[in-house]
């Protein structure tokens, strides 16, 4: 049984495993901020979604499909993402970095499909591991463990996960202050450490103190100007979702509850559709594999019919 957005929004386990997981997003960036940056605002990350969902959800029999660059500007045009200008850069800045290349077996010579590099797959598979290893902390399921290094069945996840997430208005659109961190680069990372830094919650409080705020710590780390990262602050000051206080000469970053919620309710809608693609995925195989040994004839009459 998968969990529902709901019920993931109500737990307090949730909570607790939510923070595990910004503190994990934020702990990825720092091993590779390029590759990550593409994760780090909502834009990027829903075109990288939309990419991801074109290549593992090609079809084998037909050459057309899979990931290519007119295919992707179009997908990027029909969700609303982003301006065609905007795609097309994004596929020429991932083929520069190196995050796609070129098939080496393409269908067709007059034909260029687009694969993820071996790169790309380990930080989405691990982006994937992270959430699933947090499903199975509340259930004692066994998700991660399932999905091995180079498992097909990432292949029959991915795609699930980006259509549902591209068609889902609260992932997109989950608040005010959510959107005007992770619409900004870098700003979802920026939103990641403010949420792992929170200590203790109580739901009854306006205000949640999350401790000493250092500007300079999060530029560095998270590849943001003070510029930038001064002018988010001030943004979301703006809409009392966060708040400066000065004690003892320091500067104490507090954040609303309805800042927090913001969030939760992203994340909830974000694991509750990674739970469904995971149990779809799983079905789908079994199914495939039953349909299979149910076609195969046993071994002993396989025997017995080449000595006839």
């Amino acid at each position: 049984m998968t969990f529902s957005a709901e019920d993931l929004a109500s737990s307090a386990d949730f909570f607790s495993a939510m923070r595990l997981y910004a503190r994990d997003m934020t702990a990825m960036f720092s091993e590779n901020p390029r590759l990550t940056s593409i994760f780090a605002s909502q834009q990027r990350w829903l075109m990288a979604q939309a990419g991801l969902a074109l290549y593992y959800g090609r079809d084998p029999a037909d050459p057309a499909s899979g990931l290519y660059a007119g295919r992707f500007v179009a997908q990027t045009l029909v969700h609303g993402i982003a301006s065609r200008n905007t795609a097309t850069a994004f596929v020429q800045e991932m083929l520069a970095y190196r995050f796609v290349r070129p098939s080496d077996n393409p269908p067709d010579r007059r034909m260029r499909p687009l694969e993820p590099t071996e790169t790309t797959y380990q930080a989405v598979w691990k982006w994937l591991n992270a959430h699933l290893a947090i499903l199975d902390g509340l259930d004692g399921g066994s998700r991660a463990e399932r999905l091995a290094y180079g498992d097909p069945l990432f292949e029959r996840i991915q795609p699930r996960i980006a259509e549902a997430i591209l068609q889902n208005h609260q992932v997109r659109n989950p608040g005010e202050t959510f959107n005007l961190f992770t619409w900004a680069n870098s700003g979802g990372v920026v939103m990641d450490h403010f949420i792992s830094q929170i200590e203790a919650f109580d739901p009854a409080l306006a205000r949640i103190g999350i401790g000493v705020l250092s500007t300079s710590t999060i530029c560095q780390r998270y590849l943001i100007s003070k510029t930038h990262l001064k002018r988010l602050i001030n943004k979301a000051a703006g809409l009392q979702s966060l708040g400066i206080e000065e004690r003892s000469g320091k500067n104490h970053l507090w954040l609303s509850q309805g800042f927090i919620r913001e969030y939760w309710r992203y994340q909830a809608e974000k694991f509750a559709i990674i739970d469904h693609a995971f149990e779809q995925a799983v079905a789908t195989g079994a199914s495939a594999l039953a349909t299979v040994e149910r076609l195969t004839p046993p071994t002993a009459a396989l025997s017995a019919s080449t000595t006839l």
